[in-house]
């Protein structure tokens, strides 16, 4: 059978040696003689099991004592409408945005329905092929807090920077990079990601969150919505996605045997920069991205003949190179390349690459 490599940007490739090991968890972890599909999420050995993913979780992202770590549901989308509801306070009702991307604009979309929201830079000028850098950021004077799309999976945009917003608490949805690289989280109010890229299967969202940013809500903020009741209840104020923080604590604990987050920028670093590599030698394929701020996650690509994409997309598939259709809103292809893609992935993706530009060049 063909060695296969998923390049699926979300639900993504998990690690083979996790998926091993669940498998040999599945009916019966660690002796409980229960799966952990089937535990009380109030039971001591899934309290165990959460419990530890959080530890090593903040082991990786040396996550600083005054902040929570929250296991919640509803993906980055819920959290479009959490950050406004827990963080305009104190009659403020001006929020910034940044918007480089399909997901920013769902923030801003979102976030209208609670404050005026001020666009305080955005790449749509150059079709969202590029990052504002924070330079020419212009924020309010005013605003409950400043939030950026660290990384754009549609559009393959990445922001290396940290911004810096002074005293205004600086928000980040960092679902399709986190863990990839370090992060200093003390420069952050809040940090959000869905699970289903770089941290396990989807129905998990991680929430990083300041404490003085919790505790006071907008009116008529739902009680799912407000991080207080889940801070109080740790996580478990309803039952949480528990095999998603099963399956995310063994990628956690892997994460750290290979060396943390730092040999997984390494790692990044060297797969995308053969790829990019690749297709900047090439006139056959484009990548359309501004070079500073070309995604190590997500790598989106054209062929010079676009009449040519589904021969390729179809060609692909027979190699066992899997989910390289772009998405349906930019068009084109799209490689996803994150923690769990082996590099041996990328080079099978550019010997194929190169065989099919020999034939249709």
């Amino acid at each position: 059978m063909t060695h296969i490599y998923n390049f699926s940007a979300g639900p993504a490739v998990l690690p083979r040696e996790v998926l091993e090991q669940a498998r040999d968890e599945l009916v019966d972890w660690h002796a409980s003689g229960m799966s952990v599909m089937e535990m009380s999420h109030r039971g001591k050995e899934f309290t165990q099991i959460a419990a530890e993913a959080e530890a090593d979780l903040r082991e990786l992202m040396a996550i600083p004592a005054n902040y929570k770590v929250l296991f919640l549901q509803g993906g980055a989308h819920s959290q479009f409408s959490m950050v406004p509801m827990n963080l305009l306070r104190a009659n403020k009702t001006v929020a910034d945005y940044i918007n480089t991307g399909i997901w920013s604009q769902k923030a801003i979309d979102e976030a209208r329905r609670y404050c005026t929201v001020n666009v305080a830079a955005s790449s749509a000028d150059r079709q969202f092929t590029y990052a504002p850098p924070s330079s020419q950021w212009q924020l309010s004077h005013d605003a409950a807090y400043v939030h950026f799309t660290s990384n754009e999976t549609i559009g393959g945009v990445e922001i290396f920077e940290t911004p810096d917003t002074g005293d205004v608490p600086l928000v980040c949805d960092m679902s399709s990079h986190i863990l990839s690289r370090p992060v200093d989280v003390s420069k952050y109010g809040v940090i959000y990601a869905g699970a289903q890229k770089n941290i396990g299967p989807a129905g998990l969202t991680i929430v990083i969150v300041r404490d003085d940013l919790i505790g006071e809500t907008i009116a008529g903020t739902p009680t799912m919505f407000d991080y207080k009741i889940h801070v109080d209840n740790g996580s478990m104020y309803n039952t949480p996605p528990t095999y998603a923080i099963y399956i995310a604590g063994l990628v956690f604990k892997l994460l750290k045997a290979k060396g943390g987050l730092a040999a997984m920028e390494v790692s990044n670093i060297a797969k995308s920069s053969l790829l990019y590599d690749y297709l900047d030698s090439s006139a056959f394929y484009n990548s359309p991205i501004a070079i500073e701020n070309r995604s190590r996650m997500n790598v989106p690509f054209t062929l010079k003949d676009a009449a040519l994409d589904d021969t390729f997309l179809k060609q692909a598939q027979e190699h066992g190179l899997l989910q390289l259709k772009g998405h349906k809103l930019v068009g084109g292809m799209r490689a996803s390349i994150y923690n769990a893609m082996p590099i041996e992935g990328v080079q099978a993706l550019i010997a194929f690459m190169h065989e099919f530009e020999r034939k249709y060049a």
